[in-house]
């Protein structure tokens, strides 16, 4: 009673203002689970129009063949691939009123709805196979390019509603439990309805349920979604438009995004025996058991609550990166369980219990592995980019033409063309059971294989995000923007920094006294104490990142880096940059023995490789064309008053231009604009003295 009542009062005074070090109070955490409970029912019911054989609409009910699904599918990736690019470019270059995400999150989801309802009453029985075939593949391309923009703007959001990698965890697993119960009653539900009218592989059952559960969904977004915040640790300081060019560049040399996007590459055949359980229920016993299927779908669901709740318990005590090892190795296991079993019904149910209770703490600790890796691009890079890492895996999406074929090219050799009806052949069935079981455990294997190199820990990450922090303080200050929640949060990391902190060792000793002498206030004395002291060594941990960000104007390689920025400064920010081919010659030639002299020479030769794109884009646009950056001119378009259609269609055609103009100004004077920059960040930085005496002034009120 005494911990239910420690809960209860927590809550209280957590529901409208976050604990010490956190950032998100417990009302808005509520409120992103049953955002999120909507977002997932919306998406769940609109990723049924997917081009896959397992998928029982376009497959079972509308009656298009697996090898057939899978060529659209890869048609559709192909004619999808720039507009991947085009939605990464958006999201990292515009922020709407209520910021990046949320804004697309609210405007996304009736397109989906309405569509989603269209595509099933459209009159597939009347059509021939072609005609089929032609119409689905539209409906999916467009219903897709709405869904792709409302899925990658929920993924997004969730990386960036807090800076904090403990407080994300703890967050995003509660939200999940609301967040899973949509599959899990879509799950129960959908298969129910079908059992007790047309059958889950005919048309009319999703007739009867997509019009009102979309707009369920549809109304749940609407309500919650504005109530939810952005929290990204950035200067106060207008958005700045990056190219598509210029953001991919940078994200291809971020080493944690290769490994997170390899594994999946490299591990396409793990999901390949999730068909195991429906196929089992639909067509196994001659069909007379899959009226069950809604029931276990719902049982197997309820292991996701168990699994997100002891999911941060698990990344705070284990990592993410061990619990990822750790839950690959048991889903390995349970694989192999699964070929004796899955000519059981309860069998399958229990193993996929199992397997369902370890693969949801991916739902957590994925989530959080990405945005750890944007935090890390931000600190490595000095750019926010969030949406251009999406569409950069379009290398999987190519590799993924080949290898997708394989699940279908499985089927056929198997025997299932065109008739599903052959599944009902117990043989056929489980000789292809066999088949996928084998293909999922050597991709689950292959997936394992790229995190034995992941090493972004908490500590380094922590250390990451405190740079972050101190960096936005030292560029606010030199713009008399910040503020004095900002300089007490970065002033505190830099005192601990300076301090030499040392590492306390963890000792349980008073615990297990406190424990062998029931003690419950002793207890609960010495868990609060081993917080702390867990706590004060992660901050340790990660002081070494902060201590190289403090002294880095102090090191040869920011020396060299200054000399080159006042240089190019002496060129002024509009210079064709003639000379950059001598200054490649010259970087060339620069020593590159030790591990300093190789960042100086690369260095040297980035600025060079960038002074050449400047030189060639001010010759190709002319220095008399740019567009000078002024605030006031989005700002007068935007306010202009329109009394006509053509004068609106004109309003945008001139934003749109202005925009553009911008983005190739800022392209062409980017060598002028980061040595101006990295020459503010020094001085700022050497106002320590000043921040500190403001800091302390702060504290004594």
């Amino acid at each position: 009673m005494g911990k239910i009542k420690g809960l209860v009062d927590n809550i209280k005074q957590h529901w409208n203002t976050p604990a010490e070090g956190n950032y998100v109070p417990y009302k808005e955490v509520a409120t992103i689970g049953v955002a999120g409970f909507g977002v997932n029912w919306t998406s769940y019911l609109a990723s049924t129009i997917g081009l896959s054989a397992s998928n029982f609409l376009v497959g079972a009910s509308i009656g298009l063949q697996p090898m057939d699904l899978q060529i659209m599918l890869i048609i559709a990736n192909l004619v999808g691939m720039p507009i991947a690019f085009f939605r990464g470019w958006f999201f990292d270059n515009h922020k709407m009123k209520g910021g990046k995400f949320i804004p697309v999150m609210l405007r996304t989801p009736i397109p989906i709805v309405a569509l989603s309802t269209l595509f099933v009453w459209l009159p597939y029985e009347n059509w021939q196979y072609n005609t089929k075939v032609i119409v689905v593949w539209i409906m999916y391309m467009i219903v897709q390019f709405f869904l792709c923009l409302y899925n990658e703007g929920w993924a997004f959001f969730q990386q960036v509603v807090t800076p904090n990698a403990q407080e994300r965890a703890n967050v995003m697993s509660i939200f999940q439990i609301l967040y899973s119960l949509a599959p899990t009653l879509t799950g129960l539900i959908i298969p129910t309805v079908a059992g007790l009218t047309f059958g889950v592989n005919n048309i009319w059952t999703y007739r009867v349920i997509y019009p009102a559960f979309t707009i369920v969904g549809l109304v749940i977004l609407l309500v919650f979604f504005p109530k939810l915040k952005e929290r990204i640790i950035l200067p106060k300081r207008p958005v700045e438009y990056v190219s598509i060019v210029d953001s991919l560049r940078e994200v291809a040399k971020n080493k944690y995004f290769w490994i997170i996007n390899s594994a999946g590459w490299i591990g396409f055949l793990e999901g390949a025996y999730g068909v195991i359980l429906s196929w089992s229920f639909v067509y196994a016993y001659n069909g007379a058991r899959q009226t069950y299927l809604g029931l276990a779908n719902t049982i197997i669901g309820n292991a996701a609550l168990w699994s997100m709740a002891l999911a941060p318990v698990l990344i705070k005590f284990m990592g993410k990166r061990n619990l990822l090892i750790a839950h690959n190795l048991i889903n390995i296991v349970l694989m192999l369980c699964l070929i004796p079993a899955y000519k059981n019904l309860i069998l399958i149910c229990v193993i996929f219990y199992l397997n369902t209770f370890v693969n949801t703490f991916q739902n957590v600790y994925m989530a959080n592995i990405n945005a750890d890796m944007r935090d890390y691009h931000q600190w490595k890079t000095g750019v926010r980019v969030d949406g251009l890492f999406g569409p950069l895996g379009v290398i999987g999406t190519v590799l993924g033409f080949a290898t997708g074929l394989v699940i279908p090219a499985v089927y056929e050799k198997m025997g299932l063309k065109e008739d599903y009806d052959v599944l009902y052949n117990d043989e056929l069935r489980n000789n292809l059971f066999d088949v996928l079981i084998i293909c999922s455990i050597v991709g689950a294997i292959l997936n394992l294989i790229p995190y034995l190199f992941y090493d972004l820990t908490e500590a380094k990450h922590r250390g990451y995000v405190n740079v972050l922090k101190i960096r936005a303080m030292f560029e606010d200050y030199g713009n008399n923007e910040f503020d004095d929640a900002q300089l007490v949060d970065a002033m505190k990391i830099i005192k601990g920094a300076k301090a030499n902190l040392e590492k306390k060792k963890v000792d349980k000793t008073a615990l297990k006294l406190a424990k062998k002498q029931k003690d419950n206030d002793a207890i609960k004395l010495a868990k609060a104490e081993l917080r702390e002291i867990r706590k004060h060594n992660e901050f340790v941990e990660s002081l070494p990142i902060v201590k190289e960000e403090l002294n880095k104007f102090n090191t040869e390689r920011y020396k060299a880096q200054l000399e080159s920025a006042k240089e190019t400064m002496a060129s002024g920010e509009v210079c064709l940059y003639a000379d950059w081919g001598v200054e490649k010659a010259v970087a060339k030639k620069l020593p590159h023995k030790t591990k300093e002299e190789k960042e100086i020479r690369a260095d040297a030769l980035k600025l060079a490789r960038e002074k050449k794109r400047s030189a060639k884009l001010l010759a190709k646009h002319g220095k008399d064309n740019l567009i000078i950056p002024d605030d006031r001119i989005p700002e007068e378009i935007k306010n202009r008053e329109i009394n006509s259609s053509k004068e609106r269609a004109q309003a945008k055609k001139e934003l749109k231009a202005y925009t553009k103009g911008v983005s190739v100004y800022r392209r062409i004077t980017k060598p002028y604009i980061d040595a101006r920059n990295l020459i503010i960040q020094a001085e700022n930085y050497n106002h320590l003295a000043e921040i500190e005496a403001l800091y302390e002034s702060v504290m004594a009120k």
